[in-house]
Order: structure tokens, then C-alpha cells, then sequence
């Protein structure tokens, strides 16, 4: 495994460490991959002219991706995304409206968080890190999904405090979101860094308000040069750490 580390273990002065849930320790794109095999099955989407579960699959997750993007930086609401990802994959797959299935939302909404896929090594790695740091989880995650997810992996654990954006009212990349978790863990941003695989949200989001930042970066996708660290495996933060 290589990392792009900085820093050698000796120099790092973290007391709090924050990591973000969905596509770092909760592996959203299998569990949601799992989730839509059974409800292609379940709903006969084949049978009413979709032609395969593979582009189906591939289709909704570039609109979900898309979608959360938007929702991160406040262009749409919660509402609009889950009223969307659906109904834009279902049309843009030529099936027409009538037939999209009205129940299609809430039944992924209720099966997906029950998935259990988390990243590799994600419990041997936060049982170590809880031994030295503070855990704290901060995410853009709809509160009831997220409930689900932690109680379903025995996530929660690990974590001092677990921030939802819906509760507090704002979303990462704010400022506000990690100014209030870092007030709540009773710390400083010089004692803090943030973990997470979005750059926009979790990378840009904490360096902007001045915390540090581990870009976790699975797919090796390419890192922009003012992104200090990442990390392609959640291990690495045992050795960077």
C-alpha cells in the first residue's frame, strides 16, 4: 500500500479524528449495487422493458453521484434528490412514466441501509484509532439511513459524537457543520483532522475551515495537487497514525 503521507507518526498532533460514513467506512456503492439486484428481481423490471440490471445499476449511480453533489453544495433538497435519482434513471432508460414503479424509492430507501458491506479492515482499523484518538463521525447522510447503517455494522462503537447534517441544519462543505463538531467534541481545529472520500465535502470542506484532511481515495482516482494527503486502503491510517 502507498500513501502520499507528509508527516512521519512522531509529528502528528491529532486528538480528534472525524470521519465521514457513506463511500469511507459504509461501502455505499456495493451495498446500494446489492440493493438493486434484489429490487430488479423483485419489481420485474425486465419485464417491463428494462433490459438488463448491470446498466440499470451503472445508470442510477451516475444520476445518485450526480445528485449528492448537488445536494452537498445546497443546489437541491433531500426531497428533490430521492424524487429524482429514480425517475431520471427509469427515463433516461426509455421506460416511460406510467410504468415507473410508484413504490420503487421508499423500498430502496428501507432495504439499502440494512446492507452490512463496509470498506476492508474498516473495524480492525477504527478499534485501533479509537486506542489513541477520539473518533467522531460527521455526515451528509439522511438521519434515519444513517441510524440504520451504524446499528446494522455496530459502527457506532467507535464514535464519541455522530453529526448529521440534518441536525444541524447546514451540510459539509459548510463551514458552520465542522465548526459544530469541533465545538461538540470540545476541541480545536488544530487538533483535528477529517477523513472522507469526497473532495468537494469532506477534503475541501475541512481545509477551508482550516482543519487538516485525509483524502480516502479507493479507486486511485487522480488527486489534485493541493490535496496534502490520501490514502487508497483505511490500514494506511494505522501506519500514518
Amino acid at each position: 500500500m502507498k500513501s502520499e503521507i507528509e508527516h512521519p507518526k512522531s509529528e502528528i498532533k491529532y486528538k480528534h479524528i472525524f470521519f465521514d460514513l457513506d463511500h469511507t467506512i459504509w461501502d455505499f456503492d456495493k451495498n446500494a449495487e446489492e440493493t438493486l439486484h434484489e429490487l430488479f428481481i423483485l419489481h420485474r423490471l425486465q419485464e417491463i422493458g428494462l433490459p438488463s440490471a448491470d446498466l440499470f445499476i451503472e445508470t442510477y449511480t451516475r444520476n445518485n453521484h450526480e445528485l449528492w453533489a448537488q445536494y452537498h453544495t445546497g443546489v437541491i433538497t433531500k426531497e428533490e434528490l430521492r424524487n429524482a435519482r429514480f425517475k431520471k434513471t427509469f427515463t433516461q432508460l426509455g421506460l416511460h412514466p406510467d410504468l415507473i414503479p410508484a413504490d420503487f424509492e421508499d423500498a430502496y430507501v428501507r432495504l439499502c441501509p440494512t446492507k452490512t458491506n463496509l470498506f476492508p479492515h474498516a473495524h480492525e482499523t477504527l478499534q485501533y484509532l479509537q486506542g489513541k484518538y477520539t473518533l467522531h463521525l460527521i455526515s451528509n447522510g439522511f438521519k434515519e439511513s444513517q441510524q440504520l447503517k451504524i446499528s446494522g455494522t455496530n459502527l457506532g462503537r467507535y464514535f464519541q459524537h455522530i453529526i448529521v447534517s440534518e441536525d444541524v441544519g447546514v451540510n459539509k462543505p459548510d463551514k458552520a457543520i465542522f465548526e459544530y463538531a469541533v465545538n461538540l467534541a470540545g476541541t480545536t481545529k488544530a487538533e483535528s483532522v477529517m477523513i472522507g472520500d469526497s473532495l468537494e465535502a469532506d477534503i475541501y470542506g475541512a481545509l477551508h475551515y482550516g482543519m487538516d484532511a485525509i483524502f480516502f481515495n479507493p479507486f486511485n482516482a487522480l488527486k489534485p495537487n493541493d490535496v496534502p494527503v490520501q490514502i487508497t486502503h483505511l490500514k494506511e491510517l494505522t501506519l500514518l497514525l
